[in-house]
């Protein structure tokens, strides 16, 4: 990785971020970074092990998100820095494990990026045959090269500056809003009935067996749907930029964390009553683009035509705020020198041009791996490991800076501990391959500083 060749240095100089987000703009940065690949990828995901109890699923996953949300706004609020948990760990744990927890949100949030990159060439591609069910699929040299050519129009619109960037990313949330509501509607009208207490019946399961039928399946599916909610922590990074940051962004992720569950189980709902976990499943595995194909099964063209575009415009939003959320991660860990130094530059327009430069590519290295559902693991595994050293920093808050009662901390970390136990094997060896491998070049920079 590019971000590793240079020879540290002392703490570089830092340059400030301005503080130009109000409380819409950080709800809407929020639902940016959620309301993407969570709800127009994932939930095929989901549904593929998890079958009608995708939807409890969804619901249990949201309640540790929330918990992990009240962990972030509590330390966002008493130290608002870019960074996120990387800032935290440093000063709530030790150096090292802030260098974990920035080590992981880059291998994380880079993945569900290139994730993003890979729905968006396919709800493009499927937009633009609008028959998605008679295709076999996207050829993986048509999807990779169609994710990476979106991945640098989005890192352009980055790089014009975060006002500019705050008022796009406001249109996209509305259009997907829209969008994920008409499909709500006209799925409702195909199924005939809804109750949130009572999920409908899968049309097929993907797999026979008890594991795929029982608690189990509840949360293997939990552990995948976690990382969908995720994006509030975009809010969190963006603590420096945030205007009144202790009372804006705690108020900001419940509202966004809220209107993000409603609309995941809705959508979920709508697409197993329609379509099956089955049809969830293969749609996302050969297209990345499930919820066209939900919107197929109404048989109303126009709204596959708006899902379609809803599908465009939200990812456009998750790449958007992914690029924002890790280009201020690089920025914190090269201010400490954990990356090179020369990656905390700020240009005249306030834009840490070479951080955003740098995530982009290895974005795009990422993106060539052309597989869906393995990066969204690979991103679901990284992401409970990274949470869980969020709610270790917020339980070691003071009691006098406290805003929210310490219980929700510990509520979170044992549930990203426990829904971490369900996620296969072979992932959690390659997350702990790559963060020995992270430790062990920190350790040789700090040999090769230590050298006279």
């Amino acid at each position: 990785m590019i971000f590793l060749v240079a020879r540290p240095s002392k703490m570089a100089e830092k340059q400030e971020l301005r503080r130009q987000i109000g409380g819409v703009g950080a709800v809407m940065l929020g639902l940016g970074s959620i309301l993407g690949t969570g709800v127009f990828v994932s939930i095929g995901s989901g549904a593929g092990g998890g079958g009608s109890n995708s939807i409890w699923a969804i619901v249990l996953a949201a309640a540790v998100a929330i918990c992990n949300g009240l962990s972030s706004a509590q330390l966002a609020a008493v130290h608002p820095v870019s960074g996120g948990t990387y800032e935290y760990g440093y000063r709530w744990l030790s150096p090292r494990m802030g260098f974990v927890a920035g080590w992981l949100f880059l291998c994380a949030k880079s993945a569900s990026a290139a994730t993003a990159a890979l729905g968006l060439s396919g709800y493009l591609a499927s937009l633009l045959s609008q028959r998605v069910i008679e295709n076999e699929g996207l050829s993986y040299a048509g999807n990779v090269l169609g994710g990476i050519t979106l991945l640098a129009c989005i890192t352009g619109i980055v790089l014009i500056g975060i006002r500019r960037t705050t008022r796009i990313n406001t249109v996209i949330v509305c259009l997907t809003l829209i969008s994920l509501t008409v499909l709500v509607i006209a799925g409702l009208g195909v199924k005939g009935d809804f109750n949130f207490a009572r999920p409908p019946e899968s049309i097929e399961v993907v797999q026979s067996g008890p594991q795929h039928d029982s608690w189990y399946a509840l949360f293997s599916a939990a552990a995948l749907m976690f990382v969908a909610y995720t994006g509030y922590g975009r809010i969190a990074t963006m603590g420096e930029e945030v205007v009144d940051p202790g009372k804006i962004i705690p108020r900001a992720m419940i509202i966004t964390l809220a209107i993000a569950m409603l609309v995941y189980v809705s959508v979920a709902w709508v697409g197993i009553a329609t379509i099956g976990t089955v049809g969830l499943s293969d749609a996302t595995g050969k297209w990345a683009a499930p919820l066209f194909r939900v919107a197929e099964s109404t048989g109303m063209r126009w709204v596959v035509v708006l899902v379609g575009v809803g599908g465009i415009t939200a990812m456009l939003g998750v790449m958007l705020n992914l690029i924002l959320g890790l280009s201020r991660v690089v920025l914190a860990m090269a201010r400490r020198s954990d990356l090179p130094t020369s990656l905390a530059a700020i240009d005249r327009r306030g834009v840490p041009l070479r951080a955003t430069l740098a995530v982009a590519t290895v974005i795009g290295a990422l993106v060539l791996i052309g597989d869906v559902k393995l990066a969204w693991s690979f991103s679901a595994t990284t992401v409970l490991i990274y949470y869980a050293l969020t709610n270790l920093c917020a339980i070691r808050v003071d009691s006098t800076e406290r805003i929210f009662p310490v219980g929700f901390a510990w509520f979170g970390l044992l549930g990203c501990c426990g829904l971490v136990l369900f996620i296969p094997w072979q992932m959690l060896v390659v997350v702990a391959s790559l963060i020995a491998l992270g430790m062990l070049l920190r350790w040789l920079r700090e040999s090769g500083a230590d050298d006279p």
